[in-house]
Formats: structure tokens, C-alpha cells, sequence
């Protein structure tokens, strides 16, 4: 009897230190501000590169204006409704859990499968853009099978620094950042002597393409709900969620308009082509050609940060749909040695992968009509979940009543609208398919569990508590 007490206070004591190891183990591997906040940085812009299109459709002013104005239109009410929802369900799985509590299981499926796609589609983009600019230093890597192995490379030694957690991705992260922003700090302080704010003021040209110079800003500060499928990976996600969104907006937003200042401040538009990847050349007009080498690299690890981040979040949405029973379990499995979810980022390497190979113009556009569909959903689920479920506890919550949310998710919503009637048709087709095969495989979902076929969990949404 005594060695048989002695056995179970052996084996309860070994199971208390297996529980505090695994607890210390999984709390060593949380996401903490500083990390956050440059995942979510990359998440949303990853710097300056790609603003140039505003001044090229309408001009230093109205660009200067336009990403002045543009996230008081769009980011902040986004990130407000981010973080009031993130602390207050703060699992993984982000929009899918606030679209689920709000209209049920099938709209949050397929608000994630909406949010998956276009986060996959977009992610193609980046591996791509690193052998852009590696072939100018590489010429072979130009075209064909040097090309195609260039891309794979990429995309799998990336997929594996993803695959290795998130701290590691974190603080690469924040060393990706600085390296990316320090050259157009420089650049800023040198153009001082050099600024006229007349220039600033140039309307030019004459003719503006205002769907072009919409849909730039709408690029480049979208997504900062990506970051809420990471929830349950942060520490004290609480009160480290709002405060790296107000951090990383006003790094978005400084990283955006400070090199937009310098370089408009400092040259002619009629001295400037205003194409893809003219802040390179502009760095080597107001500095020298050191910089503008400097800022072409800057741009291959912003394009590594923004393929960390989104690969990220994908990969953790997925981990939270299987754990949440959307998908089969085996989705919300996590790898041994590093915690991570092993299906979704191979899962999500690979569509990326595979997309990456195509002419994917009209795929890119979808991409970003899906998204707005998606938050269109998180929008109305913010206000239901407000209006229905406000006993829910918000350890960050949006000051405002309904009737000043309502305004606040209507000028956004308006905007998304707005953008999605300029689709094409070829656009509007190929995001119909997409969301057809989304609610095929909702109820293929709901087949195998009810048949067994496949094993499936159910836990219940992480919800803030005291």
C-alpha cells in the first residue's frame, strides 16, 4: 500500500514537472512586443517600396495627401477593430473565430478560406521579386530552368526559417526592418538642404489614372488583421496587441511618408520616372550610388520580411482552423522540435509555390476582391459581435457606441465596395470559382466528420478572461 502511494506521488510529481517543462517550453517560444510589432510591420508594408505608383498616377501632392489621409480612411478603423477582437478572443485563428461567433461555422470557414487564398496568391509575389532584382547582379537568372530553380530555392529556404518558429521569425523580422528603413533615414537627412515644398504641391499630371493611385494606397496599407491568427502565440496578448498595432502604425505610416517628402521635396516630377523601384534611383541622384544599391538590397529583405509575415499568418490560421474542428486534426498538428504548424506551412509554401509559375495578373486582382469580401465579413462581425455579445469581455475595447462604430466600419466598407466595382469580369469570374470551391469544401468538411472518415478536434474559442 505505502509503495503503492509512494508510485502515484512519483507519478504525479513527474507529470506536475512534464506540465511546468512543457508550460516553460511554450511560454519561452511566445511572440513578445518588439517581435510583434515588426511581424505586423511586414505584415501591412515592409517600408516604402511599391508607393511610387501614387505619384506616377497623380502626382506629389495628392500622393503626399493620399498617404496622409488614407489610413485614418482605412488602417486605423482596421487595426481598432483588430485589436478590440484579438484580446477579446485571443487564439489562433484570428477573423476565423470573430467571423464564426458572430454568423456561425460556415461563415467563418469561409472567411478563412476567403483570407487564406488571397494571403497565398499575395505571397507568390515575394520569392519572385528577390530574383528580379538578383538578376540584374546574375543575368542567367533571367529566364528559364536557372529562373525556375532560383524561385523553388527561395521559397523552400524561407518556408524552412518560417518552419523553424516564431522567435526566430520575429527577430529576423526586426533585423530585416532596420537594415530595410536605415538607408531612407539617411537619404531623408541628406535631401534637408535640398527640399523645396513647392514641389510638394505639384498636381502633375495632367491626366490622372485614379484607379491605379486608389489601389496603391489600398495595397500598401492593407492587412492588419493578418497578425490576429498569431493570437494565441503571443505573450499577454491582452495588452501587447493594441500596443504593437499603435506602434507599427505609426512605423507604417512614417516609413511610407518621410522617404515620399525627401524624394518629391527634392527632384522635379519632370525629372522622375515614378516607376516600380524609383526610390532606388532616387537615392542615387540625392546621395550616391552607394545608397541606391543599398536600397535595391533593402528591397529583396523587405520582400523576405513580407514572405516571413504572410506565410506566418497563413500557416496559423490553418493551425487554428483544424484546432477549432474546421479543418481535420491533423492540420492543427505542431512540429516536435520547434512548435510551429508543420501542415500549414507546407501547405501554404507550396500553393504559393505553384501560383508563383503563372501569369497571375487577373489572379492578383482576385486575390484582393477575396480580401475585401473577407472584410467586409470581419467588419460586420465586429459590430454584431459588439451588439450582440458585449458581455464579452474586452480587455481592449474601441471607445465608442454603436452608433459611432457603425460609422466607423461604414467609410472603410464604402471604399471596399467602391474598389470591387472596378473588378473585371475575368476578375469577378475567378473569385466566384474560388468562393464556389470554398463552400464545396465546407460541406466536405462536414461529410467527413459525420462519416468519420477523417478525425477532427473541438475546442472552443480562447475567450478574454479576468
Amino acid at each position: 500500500m505505502v509503495r503503492s502511494s509512494n508510485s502515484m506521488a512519483s507519478s504525479l510529481e513527474e507529470a506536475m514537472l512534464t506540465h511546468e517543462k512543457d508550460q516553460h517550453q511554450k511560454n519561452s517560444k511566445k511572440l513578445t512586443l518588439i517581435p510583434l510589432i515588426f511581424l505586423i510591420f511586414f505584415e501591412v508594408s515592409g517600408g516604402p517600396f511599391g508607393e511610387e505608383p501614387a505619384v506616377q498616377a497623380a502626382g506629389p501632392l495628392f500622393a503626399i495627401l493620399g498617404f496622409l489621409i488614407f489610413p485614418f480612411v482605412w488602417s486605423i478603423p482596421e487595426a481598432l477593430v483588430t485589436a478590440e477582437l484579438a484580446t477579446a478572443y485571443p487564439g489562433n485563428g484570428g477573423y476565423v473565430i470573430w467571423a464564426s461567433e458572430a454568423f456561425g461555422p460556415f461563415w467563418g470557414f469561409l472567411m478563412g478560406w476567403w483570407k487564406w487564398v488571397s494571403g497565398v496568391i499575395n505571397n507568390a509575389a515575394y520569392p519572385v521579386l528577390c530574383v528580379d532584382y538578383l538578376k540584374l547582379v546574375v543575368p542567367p537568372l533571367s529566364g528559364g530552368w536557372p529562373r525556375t530553380l532560383a524561385v523553388c530555392l527561395f521559397t523552400i529556404v524561407l518556408s524552412f526559417l518560417n518552419y523553424t518558429g516564431l522567435t526566430i521569425v520575429g527577430w529576423t523580422a526586426v533585423c530585416l526592418g532596420i537594415i530595410a528603413l536605415i538607408p531612407f533615414l539617411f537619404m531623408a537627412l541628406v535631401s534637408i538642404p535640398s527640399l523645396k515644398p513647392r514641389r510638394w504641391m505639384d498636381t502633375s499630371p495632367e491626366h490622372k489614372n485614379w484607379p491605379l493611385f486608389l489601389n496603391t494606397l489600398f495595397w500598401n496599407l492593407n492587412f492588419w488583421d493578418n497578425a490576429s491568427t498569431m493570437a494565441g502565440e503571443v505573450d499577454n496578448p491582452q495588452t501587447t496587441f493594441p500596443k504593437a498595432l499603435f506602434s507599427a502604425g505609426i512605423l507604417v505610416c512614417l516609413g511610407y511618408i518621410i522617404p515620399l517628402l525627401a524624394v518629391t521635396g527634392s527632384l522635379e516630377l519632370s525629372e522622375s520616372n515614378w516607376g516600380d523601384g524609383f526610390l532606388a534611383e532616387a537615392a542615387g541622384r540625392i546621395v550616391g550610388r552607394w545608397l541606391k544599391f543599398w536600397v535595391e538590397a533593402g528591397a529583396v529583405l523587405s520582400a523576405i520580411g513580407l514572405f516571413e509575415a504572410q506565410l506566418s499568418s497563413a500557416s496559423f490560421q490553418l493551425l487554428g482552423m483544424g484546432e477549432l474542428g474546421f479543418l481535420p486534426a491533423l492540420v492543427a498538428r505542431r512540429s516536435p522540435w520547434f512548435n510551429t504548424p508543420t501542415f500549414g506551412v507546407v501547405v501554404s509554401a507550396a500553393g504559393s509555390l505553384a501560383i508563383s509559375f503563372m501569369s497571375f495578373t487577373d489572379i492578383i486582382s482576385s486575390a484582393n476582391f477575396l480580401y475585401s469580401c473577407g472584410m467586409l465579413l470581419e467588419f460586420a462581425s465586429f459590430l454584431w459581435l459588439r451588439w450582440k455579445k458585449g458581455e464579452v469581455m474586452r480587455p481592449y475595447r474601441v471607445p465608442m457606441g454603436m452608433a459611432g462604430l457603425v460609422g466607423l466600419c461604414l467609410v472603410p466598407s464604402a471604399f471596399l465596395v467602391f474598389v470591387m466595382t472596378m473588378a473585371t469580369k475575368m476578375v469577378c469570374a475567378i473569385s466566384a470559382g474560388v468562393t464556389v470551391v470554398g463552400v464545396a469544401a465546407y460541406f466536405l468538411m462536414g461529410w467527413c466528420r459525420q462519416s468519420k472518415w477523417l478525425e477532427f478536434e473541438k475546442k472552443a474559442p480562447e475567450v478574454a478572461m479576468d
